[in-house]
């Protein structure tokens, strides 16, 4: 009972602190490119999660460094520098909600390469979460048609690596605390970080204009706060839950980013909120602990 309720907490504490993610990574645009946000982004994750998590690290076996390796590529590196890319043409909240093709991706890669089962109501309510998401995302179309949606692949490229992480998070590093994943995640993205912050020139700058220097203080409550302090509980609800219920949390994102467009300006329409009432629709469908198709077919005879 207290891991049910637990796991709830979690994911309520996610949605509020990576659906604000969208609009920091948007502000810190403003005053640095795509990559410096994406790796300055890792630096700061890195630095706070080394000092807090320098005891877990030292715990990890070579063979554990391995999936913390490919964990650490596959569900940060690459998808922070995508989601970097992605806000440069499309809005902060058109990439949250492109984000929620996690949780299907999730269930296929799970089902074709982790062997993992997956009930009648998972599948519902990962389905009715997609009419949701799409709603969102055809709406959203239809009141910026100027924004440019090929780079919306590249969210749906790091919601792919997002999916695949999750399967190796619960099918390889469960003996592994959430706190020595993270910690040694960052620890191994630290130098191709910095590598590719110093060649953007970065630390060539003789100074830096007042949007320099706020984009920054954004990137660094992104890095620490919005990655850092989120992977430990992030590994944690992958441990004390199953995959598709972890990446549930792409389904509530996207209301707590449409939130934060809304305060900066961005257009939100009446279709925008009833997609929004669909996904968390799909949400509850997916945590039910009873077989909703089975319980409607018994009704039905």
């Amino acid at each position: 009972m207290l891991a049910k309720n637990l796991k709830w907490i979690y994911l309520i504490i996610l949605s509020v602190v990576w659906g604000s993610s969208f609009i920091l990574i948007k502000k810190a645009l403003i005053g640095l490119t795509a990559f410096q946000v994406g790796s300055l982004r890792i630096i700061f994750a890195a630095l706070f999660l080394i000092l807090v998590g320098f005891k877990s690290i030292n715990r990890l076996t070579r063979r554990q460094w391995k999936w913390i390796i490919i964990s650490g590529f596959l569900g940060s590196f690459f998808p922070v520098y995508l989601f970097s890319f992605a806000e440069t043409e499309i809005d902060s909240a058109v990439a949250s909600i492109l984000n929620a093709t996690t949780p299907l991706l999730t269930l296929i890669i799970g089902a074709v390469s982790f062997r993992a089962v997956f009930t009648q109501n998972k599948v519902l309510g990962v389905i009715i979460g997609l009419i949701g998401t799409a709603g969102l995302i055809f709406s959203g179309a239809s009141i910026n048609p100027d924004q440019n949606y090929l780079y919306s692949f590249l969210v749906v490229i790091a919601a792919g690596c997002y999916a695949m992480n999750v399967n190796i998070l619960k099918s390889r590093m469960s003996d592994i605390s959430p706190l020595g994943i993270a910690a040694g995640n960052f620890s191994a993205l630290l130098i191709p970080a910095v590598l590719i912050l110093y060649f953007t020139g970065f630390f060539e700058l003789a100074e830096y204009s007042s949007k320099t220097e706020w984009s920054v203080i954004y990137v660094a409550m992104l890095g620490i706060i919005g990655t850092g302090l989120a992977m430990i509980i992030f590994n944690k609800l992958v441990q004390i839950s199953d995959p598709v219920f972890t990446t549930s949390v792409t389904y509530t994102i996207p209301v707590v980013a449409l939130g934060w467009g809304v305060l900066d300006g961005e257009v939100f329409s009446l279709w925008q909120l009833i997609s929004a009432l669909i996904i968390l629709g799909g949400v509850f469908i997916v945590n039910r602990s009873k077989d909703i198709i089975s319980r409607f077919r018994k009704q039905a005879t």
